[in-house]
């Protein structure tokens, strides 16, 4: 796409697609090459046969991947089915031949981009990367064998994906919760060609830091401390709480817990 300075100054909405290829770091310095080649034959291959013209798109190349902005006269529907579904085909011809197969990890999103002389730049560009590069999507390509994993904004899904069309449908995507650098986003996830995926479980973390001291409330009445370990036979978790418990709708107890305060006669162990 030819764009001139005024569009810096003014964002388009666009579809922006980020195309990564699975653990490129394995890949030696002669791999890596043809490999970028296999990227590109791919995406061209699909574009050429959806009818994209190659005026309505942006492409930067990436080292490991590809990033892609469409102009918003190309209808965003044409690139999440019939795209895709050729994507996926071309893959499957170039993977026959291979001992390892090329996996991708795509990211859409639509939203405002700014052209200027070196590329494209914004939020929606930020976030189709983060989608593509995002834990869980590694984690679908490896579970479930894949060598293709989308990855649609929640916007994106709400507004296209939802309605369904040509070769979209909606059934056959699961949705995840993100935790990106920008803050929590919703992601929905689709394995061309195949069912719904079952969604990885995210992995317990250990707090960084506990507490040394616990304060007291201003009135002078020491606050309740519940702080104990227990071996869950995969990773200790260590709860640090403060206050009377009073609040715990929605809580999981994994050990039996007395809730609340104990007080007078009933706190006294009879005999």
């Amino acid at each position: 796409m030819d764009h001139d300075v005024t569009d810096v100054a003014e964002a388009r909405y666009e579809l922006v697609i980020s195309v990564d290829a699975r653990r490129s770091g394995e890949y030696d310095d002669i791999e890596k090459t043809r490999m970028r080649a296999r990227i590109y034959r791919v995406l061209e291959t699909a574009f050429t046969h959806t009818k994209v013209a190659r005026d309505s798109l942006h492409l930067e190349d990436r080292g490991d991947g590809v990033l892609v902005s469409v102009s918003g006269q190309v209808p965003v529907a044409r690139l999440l089915g019939l795209w895709m579904v050729e994507v996926h085909e071309k893959l499957r011809d170039e993977n026959r031949a291979l001992r390892v197969p090329l996996g991708l990890r795509v990211g859409m999103h639509v939203g405002p981009v700014r052209h200027d002389g070196r590329g494209i730049a914004g939020r929606a560009v930020d976030l189709a990367c983060r989608l593509a590069d995002s834990t869980v999507a590694r984690q679908l390509l490896d579970a479930e064998r894949a060598d293709l994993v989308l990855v649609v904004s929640g916007s994106l899904y709400e507004d296209v994906v939802s309605g369904g069309g040509k070769f979209i449908e909606p059934a056959r995507y699961s949705a995840a919760r993100l935790e990106l650098k920008e803050g929590p986003v919703t992601a929905w996830f689709h394995l061309p060609g195949r069912p719904a995926p079952e969604m990885p479980v995210a992995p317990v973390t250990r707090p960084d830091a506990r507490a040394d001291a616990v304060p007291t409330s201003g009135d002078g009445n020491e606050m309740a401390e519940a702080d104990r370990t227990f071996d869950s036979g995969e990773v200790d978790a260590r709860y640090h709480v403060q206050g009377d418990m009073s609040q715990h709708t929605g809580n999981v107890y994994q050990q039996p817990v007395h809730i609340g305060r104990t007080t007078g006669d009933a706190g006294r162990r009879k005999g």
